[in-house]
């Protein structure tokens, strides 16, 4: 008899994607990550039209979880220490409203403890400045175009991976090393 498992979806904005969906693949519990774009007016936006900061979209990760794995918290824990929630519209040198600091939840629950851990995490004083990551419902994703996916994987020498998704995936893997699947 199979047992069936029933995985659970979450969709964060933080930053690009090519350096979010490399820390977020590296997660055990994590099934699939993909790379794409939500929280615009365009319908099928392409990469171009989404750089050119005029669709609304932000550059997120469609990330499938087993919850008997990985939980919606542990998830929320990793958004919010591999990337700077402070910043609008912006991480490091990427400058644009496609990529800002957002979680797309897809029930009230997603919501809730979306919020919570906002809440706390603004009380706590640990950031120097107020967190502006906004907290919407999910409505459509649109996958991002098929050159995008496993690009840190593919293309390790690549300049802005070396000097950019190296430095954060090493930061990532001493941080949250417990968490990480056993090839990573």
């Amino acid at each position: 008899m199979s047992e069936f498992r029933k995985s659970e979806t979450a969709t964060f904005a933080n930053g690009c994607f090519w350096c979010t969906e490399a820390v977020f693949q590296e997660l055990k519990g994590v099934e699939k990550v993909t790379s794409g774009y939500t929280g615009g007016r365009v319908e099928n936006p392409t990469y171009e039209q989404v750089c050119n900061k005029d669709t609304g979209h932000a550059e997120c990760l469609q990330i499938e979880y087993d919850p008997e794995q990985i939980s919606f918290d542990e998830l929320l824990e990793v958004f919010w220490k591999t990337h700077d929630p402070t910043t609008l519209n912006r991480q490091g040198n990427d400058v644009g409203p496609q990529y800002r600091s957002a979680i797309f939840y897809h029930n009230e629950s997603q919501k809730e403890k979306a919020e919570m851990y906002k809440e706390k995490l603004d009380k706590s004083g640990i950031f120097d400045a107020p967190i502006v990551t906004t907290i919407e419902p999910f409505t459509v994703f649109y996958p991002a175009e098929n050159y995008h996916s496993d690009y840190f994987k593919r293309n390790p020498s690549q300049p802005y991976c070396y000097y950019v998704i190296r430095p954060k995936m090493e930061k990532f893997k001493k941080i949250f090393g417990d968490k990480l699947k056993e090839n990573a």
